[in-house]
């Protein structure tokens, strides 16, 4: 039942896969036999393609599913590998522990698939990760692809693969290479076939280009602009300036074949010096990108800005960039290989560093704008946005450490709190803030807010003694600064320090000498609504669930008012476990439902998991049992893609355990295991719709069964 759910995050294919059967047999064969299989061979052999279509065939077989890492974006160097892993993975972490830690136990008891795809540039790091991994988690496997080995003699089985069979002769339309360009072809020039008059100008051309995929793809969006016979006119040229060499080049790292230097040198040469330019610049980007972002980093006087969009589409028309609609607004991404040929150009124009401080300038000003936003009714969709643009936050901030710009990576680390705090990146969080704050010592407000964020992810990973620290640090920082709304995050901060610590009462004191009236505006404005949360969720700790009610209720207005998601939901989820510990479990249902509704909006697993939980209690306090192991079940269901049960919580697997005691005293454990297994075998999406239905008002739960008989 599990595989039919093939768990993952496997990337969609763009285009059909041409040959390699052979090669996925191969491939295949190699991964039931070998734990970690490395396909390697030159940029644009089809390593990737290969890879993704292996992994989704091999998906069904992993009961904890095929997760794909992608490592292109990862600068090399900096440790990073333990994050894209995690960040690939749906486990959630709220601890102090190294992330290489936090993986592997992940790992270790599981069932899966990693395909570490792009690895030629972290070969070391992906050394040491997959000897550590594979020793301490059995059932995993690793399919990786790198234009070199990773260099595991021992337990490493290398596949190399080669470029497409090309035609032996003029009359063979069926070799692969044939069969790709005229596929890509007809892509490009709709009705394209190929045709007694091309046949053999096809045929030259792939045997000119080798065979190999990405140079025939290239060539193949050129027949946009020229006939084939023209096409392999310009390569002859071409190839006479450069010189012919069979093969990979050995003198490029990494090694890089003859055609496909000729194919995209050649593209290169046919565009615009307006595109070649724009090419140049885009290499700075990790990931993908939109329409704006390239006009903010790459325009300037030798590129107007209002031709970005223009150019945009013409190197999308030649293959240089890949489109990628996604909904509201349409982004675009460059292969590995070709971004490392603008790079280079980009070096070459001397312009590498002024466009990389253009790029972190521009998301130093997204992010900016996104914490202005947070708490209002565009929430959502900055939460979604951020997430999108990561890596190149993630490039941006690196980018100041390599500057050693301490004032800037605290700036941009702060102004993304709400990233490390509600979206589950705290580990990494903690990596970039304790680097950036150790960089540059002293007050300001960009070291104050920076400061904030490290308190938010102490919060997160339930660090008290560090949340009180940086509360005093955080005082220091805004001593005699005019902004009245830092009293919200230092209190904040100090009083979930001591609830933290288990004082609960300190905290209550904390907040109770903390203005209740919400502020205008202020950079710490946010920190009110996450301190109101804090004060009810510590009345419910402190037994005094009429005052967390009222808490809950006066700041879920305010969230209302506003637009705010995040906040609302957690005050949602306190008002259900106040009215639930009052004995109203139907009004804690329906205050669970809808925290249950504003964290599936944000996509928080974690808090699913709890509110659903939660909704499960009170089910059972009203009488339905049947529902209530259904609801335990469904939420088994992503404690076990999530990590450890109830986060290890000690609060959260108490009342677990309860739940279930008590649910299974009522139903007789045959019915309670067939209830569970119900919830745990409904797919994810459809049982949190179930949950957030609301019963109907002339259903009356059955009298349920006595277990004694």
């Amino acid at each position: 039942m599990v595989a039919e759910r093939r768990v993952g995050n496997l990337p969609e294919e763009s285009n059909r896969l041409v040959g390699r059967r052979a090669e996925l047999a191969q491939v295949r064969r190699a991964c039931g036999e070998h734990r970690l299989v490395t396909v390697t061979g030159v940029g644009g052999v089809g390593k990737t393609r290969l890879a993704r279509r292996v992994a989704d065939e091999l998906q069904p077989g992993f009961a904890d599913g095929a997760w794909w890492v992608e490592l292109s974006p990862i600068g090399a160097g900096r440790d990073a590998l333990p994050y894209a892993i995690a960040e690939a993975l749906p486990l959630a972490d709220q601890t102090t522990r190294p992330m290489l830690e936090v993986v592997a136990e992940y790992l270790a008891g599981r069932q899966a698939l990693l395909v570490w795809d792009t690895c030629e540039h972290l070969v070391e790091d992906c050394r040491e990760m997959a000897a550590t991994l594979l020793t301490i988690a059995p059932g995993l496997r690793i399919l990786a692809t790198s234009r070199r080995p990773l260099g595991l003699p021992a337990a490493e089985e290398v596949l190399t693969l080669d470029p497409l069979p090309v035609p032996g002769t003029d009359e063979d339309e069926a070799a692969d290479a044939v069969v790709l360009l005229a596929d890509r072809a007809a892509q490009a020039v709709p009705g394209f076939t190929v045709t007694d008059t091309n046949r053999t100008e096809l045929a030259a051309l792939c045997r000119r280009l080798e065979g190999l995929p990405l140079a025939l793809e290239l060539a193949a969006a050129r027949l946009r602009e020229m006939p084939v016979t023209e096409l392999n006119r310009r390569l002859d040229d071409r190839y006479a300036i450069l010189g012919t060499t069979d093969g990979p080049d050995y003198d490029a790292d990494p090694p890089w074949h003859q055609a496909l230097r000729t194919a995209i040198g050649w593209s290169h040469q046919l565009c615009t010096p307006a595109e070649r330019l724009l090419w140049a610049r885009l290499s700075v980007f990790a990931g993908t990108f939109d329409t704006e972002a390239a006009r903010q980093v790459c325009a300037d006087k030798l590129l107007p800005g209002q031709e970005v969009p223009a150019l945009l589409g013409a190197l999308v028309e030649k293959s240089i960039l890949v489109w990628e609609p996604t909904g509201a607004q349409e982004r675009y991404r460059m292969l590995d290989t070709i971004r490392e040929y603008g790079a280079h150009w980009l070096r070459g124009l001397d312009e590498e560093r002024v466009v990389r401080l253009r790029h972190r300038a521009h998301f130093l000003d997204l992010s900016r704008t996104a914490d202005a936003a947070w708490s209002g009714p565009g929430q959502v969709a900055w939460h979604d946005r951020t997430v999108e643009e990561f890596a190149n936050l993630r490039a941006a901030l690196d980018c100041c450490l390599a500057e050693e710009d301490g004032h800037a990576a605290q700036e941009l680390g702060g102004a993304l709190w709400f990233f490390w705090y509600a979206r589950g990146f705290s580990n990494e969080g903690r990596h970039y803030l304790d680097r950036a704050l150790a960089l540059a010592p002293g007050s300001g407000p960009a070291r104050a807010k920076a400061l904030l964020a490290r308190g938010l992810v102490a919060v997160v990973q339930g660090d008290g003694l560090a949340c009180l620290r940086l509360a005093a640090e955080f005082r220091e920082a805004v001593a005699g600064d005019t902004d009245d709304t830092s009293v919200f995050a230092a209190a904040f901060l100090e009083g979930v320090g001591h609830a933290e610590c288990g004082r609960h009462a300190q905290a209550a004191e904390v907040y109770d000498a903390t203005p209740r009236t919400r502020p205008g505006t202020g950079r710490y404005a946010a920190m009110w609504f996450q301190l109101q949360a804090s004060s009810a969720f510590v009345r419910v700790n402190l037994g005094q669930f009429d005052d967390a009610e009222v808490i809950a209720t006066e700041l879920r207005a305010e969230c209302v008012r506003r637009g705010e998601v995040h906040v609302r939901a957690w005050s949602d989820y306190i008002h259900a476990l106040a009215t639930l510990a009052l004995g109203r479990a139907e009004e804690a249902m329906a205050h669970a439902r809808n925290a249950l509704d504003g964290k599936r909006r944000l996509h928080d697993s974690l808090g699913i998991a709890v509110t659903i939980e939660l909704l499960a209690s009170a089910a059972g306090t009203a009488g339905d049992a049947a529902q209530t192991a259904r609801l335990l079940g469904l939420a088994d269901q992503i404690w076990n893609t999530l990590g450890s049960p109830q986060a290890g919580i000690p609060e959260l697997i108490a009342a677990r355990q309860a739940c279930e005691a008590r649910t299974r005293h009522l139903l007789g454990d045959d019915a309670y295991r067939t209830a569970f297994r119900t919830g745990y075998d409904t797919h994810l999406d459809t049982g949190i719709t179930e949950a957030l239905r609301p019963p109907d008002p002339s259903y009356q739960a059955p009298a349920q069964p006595d277990p004694t008989g």
